[in-house]
């Protein structure tokens, strides 16, 4: 299938109960069983079925699948928020005395959970890229696992995956790839060799900002031993499903961070659109950091498929012309971007991306306001940095909008250029 086709019609089907064309809202704490034996099957997963929503719900259930599809997994979980699975990922396969290598230039939030790991014993080295120069130095008996997000948030690096997937599997590792900012549409991340992708639903794949979730999907390619991870010795007999194994029936059921029906079904409702959606975010962000590239009074436009950007190329070469909805702009103080921020009409300030409308963020004072001025300056946050995404509404009413912005700092707040 193609991909929009691959949003209606994979993995999916009309519901099996009520041949409804999208799976109900399967609002139930608990299901009952015809029998004890049955329920006894359900929980010790001999038999198909639902027992209680912290462990299984058929509308989640219906989402997982959809998403396991679209990015060529062999399964996925999902969870209550994209930061849970990334908690939920790396604490199925990780214990006190572990080792995660990661990309510096993640999102805030995430940061901020690896230093909460370090309290459990778990320590994190960062990286600028994901070259073996850099890697090989920090690599240990006590490494477990190397993250990345494909575009980082909101440095906007781009990550080559099947690249950097090479290098950490000749290290025998897997590679956790944290695929929001480009969603399955712009790029397949298993396909290029990610072991264990993880996106936060709340995003794109939602696309309205209703809903709060993520989800893990495996790819199932990569060999767990019980030698190097002894907290997956019980899951190994499932082979390729171990990580999944583990995740379903001891991690993500005991840390009980599940997804409430009403929310799997909002995604599912807005992952019917993603690819109509994608395509405007995409065309959008690139009309929109072409034309403020050429306005006074910005001091740097970063979008991955503009020329001027240095993972042109490996964005070129891995997404072709689509190059994600997000955008980020500097205005050389902090006092011009609040003040560009605030003079907006259609953008709204807020903490989130992947929403229909254009949406716009100031990162140093919030979403990194934990982390150190040095965290910042890898992670390509500045205190005159605007985080933009780029909605789908009509391009001129989008231009006319930041340049109106523009011109109203310039006149107040000039840079002295």
């Amino acid at each position: 299938m193609n991909f929009d086709t691959a949003l209606l019609h994979g993995n999916f089907g009309t519901d099996e109960t009520t041949g409804a064309t999208l799976t109900p809202v399967y609002q139930s704490s608990a299901f009952g069983q015809e029998s004890a034996e049955k329920i006894e099957k359900i929980f010790n997963n001999q038999a198909a079925g639902f027992a209680y929503s912290r462990i299984s719900n058929p509308t989640v259930a219906a989402f997982e699948k959809r998403i396991t599809f679209l990015e060529g997994g062999l399964a996925s979980v999902a969870v209550s928020s994209g930061m849970a699975a990334i908690t939920a990922a790396f604490l199925n396969i990780l214990k006190a005395g572990d080792e995660i290598i990661s990309k510096s230039s993640i999102f805030g939030g995430t940061i901020d959970l690896f230093k909460d790991l370090e309290n459990l014993g778990i320590k994190t080295h960062y990286v600028a890229e994901l070259n073996e120069e850099e890697l090989r130095p920090l690599i240990n008996e006590n490494t477990k696992a190397v993250f990345a997000e494909t575009i980082g948030n909101p440095k906007l690096d781009v990550t080559d995956i099947k690249s950097a997937a090479d290098i950490i599997h000749g290290f025998g590792l897997p590679f956790i790839l944290d695929n929001t900012t480009a969603t399955p549409f712009i790029v397949k991340g298993i396909s290029l060799g990610a072991d264990i992708i993880i996106n936060s639903s709340s995003k794109y794949i939602n696309g309205s900002s209703n809903s709060v979730s993520g989800i893990i999907t495996d790819s199932g390619n990569y060999k767990w031993t019980a030698e190097k991870y002894p907290v997956m010795r019980e899951y190994i007999k499932f082979g390729k499903f171990a990580f999944t194994a583990k995740l379903r029936n001891d991690t993500y059921r005991n840390i009980g961070c599940c997804l409430s029906p009403m929310n799997a079904f909002f995604n599912t409702l807005g992952l019917e659109t993603l690819g109509l959606r994608m395509e405007r975010h995409c065309s959008n962000a690139l009309n929109l950091a072409q034309v403020l590239e050429q306005l006074k009074g910005i001091k740097e436009v970063n979008y991955p498929l503009l020329i001027t950007s240095p993972y042109y190329g490996t964005a070129k070469k891995q997404f072709g012309e689509n190059g994600g909805g997000i955008l980020t702009i500097r205005l050389y103080t902090k006092q011009r971007a609040f003040a560009f921020i605030n003079r907006l009409k259609y953008a709204i300030n807020i903490t989130n991306i992947g929403d229909t409308k254009t949406l716009v963020i100031h990162p140093s004072s919030t979403i990194y306001a934990h982390s150190t001025a040095e965290e910042k300056e890898k992670a390509g946050v500045y205190d005159d940095l605007i985080r933009v995404s780029v909605g789908i509404e009509d391009i001129r009413d989008i231009l006319d909008d930041f340049r109106q912005a523009l011109e109203y700092v310039n006149s107040e707040f000039p840079t002295g250029e």
